[in-house]
């Protein structure tokens, strides 16, 4: 099925969240594409600017739009938490039919300006775009912010950076958090709830993994609209890998430890899709 944008992804008849999976080779990707096309769900491949640093853009933009032309399900291809514009506008020329726009370490004046340039350039091209307002907590490859330093999202701010900038989705801070919870996640969900009543597009929810399930469901009942997963992909494919070595220490073969560690992989995008469904 060919490359869909993220707007598209969006509009279609879709009950609850549609899941955003970081991405980083050929493995996690054939998780990612396998997990969604048994449960039937459109999915969203995406990549960090560490993903792109590790893979390379070429290399991977390639294994994103092969999974999606072999794929039976829609999917979008999404430039995460990208901080430098010049990648992100290679990331278009490369086929990207989402991307990303992280200016939330800056000041909202200049927050406000970045994602404004960059919807014009990305809208010119077709491609979706996403930003962020409020700061998450935790690291997300080179992102990082400190617990003292994340704050949540202002609702007047948000409907003025969304008014001024035409942004087709908007990630929110309501007390998530990236990576690891140091103790137990308590999300705003009143904040939620009165940026949903006041904002038209859809809302994104990052720091997705480890969040409680009751969590997860209440922040999509109140209207989250893309949910982003990685750190449990990641433990999923590591784990599996380090239990099949202990087990079989012999081995040499990577695809000895790349099968069992994707069909890992596999079973968190299933649960997370599965959880982020309405009803």
């Amino acid at each position: 099925m060919a490359l869909m944008t993220l707007n598209q992804l969006l509009a279609m008849d879709y009950a609850g969240a549609i899941c955003g999976f970081n991405f980083v080779n050929l493995e996690t990707a054939k998780a990612i594409i396998s997990g969604a096309e048994e449960l039937g769900a459109p999915v969203i491949l995406m990549v960090t600017e560490g993903g792109v640093k590790y893979a390379g853009l070429d290399y991977i933009a390639a294994i994103g739009k092969v999974a999606a032309a072999n794929g039976k399900i829609p999917v979008a291809l999404h430039l995460d938490h990208c901080t430098n514009f010049e990648l992100l506008v290679q990331a278009i020329k490369a086929g990207f039919t989402s991307v990303m726009i992280d200016g939330s370490h800056l000041p909202f004046a200049e927050n406000l300006r970045l994602t404004k340039e960059v919807v014009r350039v990305a809208h010119a091209a077709g491609v979706s775009v996403e930003a962020e307002l409020g700061r998450i907590g935790g690291k997300e490859d080179n992102v990082q912010v400190k617990t003292a330093e994340g704050f949540m999202t202002d609702p007047d701010e948000a409907m003025e950076f969304v008014a001024a900038t035409n942004v087709d989705c908007l990630a929110v801070a309501i007390g998530t958090s990236h990576g690891i919870y140091k103790g137990e996640p308590n999300l705003n969900l009143a904040l939620l709830e009165k940026l949903k009543s006041i904002l038209d597009i859809p809302l994104v929810l990052h720091g997705g993994s480890g969040l409680p399930d009751v969590m997860v469901k209440k922040a999509v009942e109140i209207g989250i609209r893309k949910f982003n997963v990685w750190t449990e992909l990641a433990f999923a494919h590591t784990n599996k890998i380090r239990r099949v070595l202990k087990e079989q220490p012999e081995l040499y073969d990577p695809r000895s430890l790349f099968k069992p560690a994707i069909e890992a992989m596999k079973e968190v995008v299933k649960s997370k899709i599965l959880l982020t469904q309405a009803g």
